[in-house]
């Protein structure tokens, strides 16, 4: 599994053992290494954990280019959103409110997110 070779790959480049996540981390020795071996498949939020630990960004997992990946630009009226006035007080306002919500309160908006994204593609115009 992809996923747990990078896992490998970071930790071994960043000279660091399963011990040394296991201390980072808290997740037991033998659940890295099942993930590590592609047994198991982390949750996000397990990534994140990762990610953190590894002092790496979580795109790392997903992603295999040397360099990093292009932004996904959002474009309102010929504009990218979000990069200046209004909308990029509303950006900024947003990433600082995600970055203290707890993991329950994530997945909740990601949930409600996902709802609405389905409602509006069922919907007939």
């Amino acid at each position: 599994m992809i996923i747990g070779d990078k896992l490998q790959s970071l930790r071994e480049h960043k000279n660091l053992s399963q011990g040394d996540i296991e201390h980072r981390t808290g997740m037991l020795r033998c659940y890295i290494s099942r993930v590590e071996n592609g047994h198991t498949v982390p949750a996000v939020e397990t990534l994140e954990k990762f990610a953190q630990a590894l002092d790496a960004p979580l795109y790392q997992f997903f992603y295999d280019g040397s360099k990093k990946p292009p932004v996904l630009k959002i474009e309102q009226h010929g504009r990218e959103w979000g990069s200046d006035g209004r909308d990029e007080k509303t950006l900024n306002r947003f990433r600082k409110l995600l970055q203290r919500a707890s993991v329950a309160d994530r997945n909740l908006l990601m949930f409600i997110a996902q709802k609405m994204s389905q409602n509006k593609t069922r919907r007939k115009y």
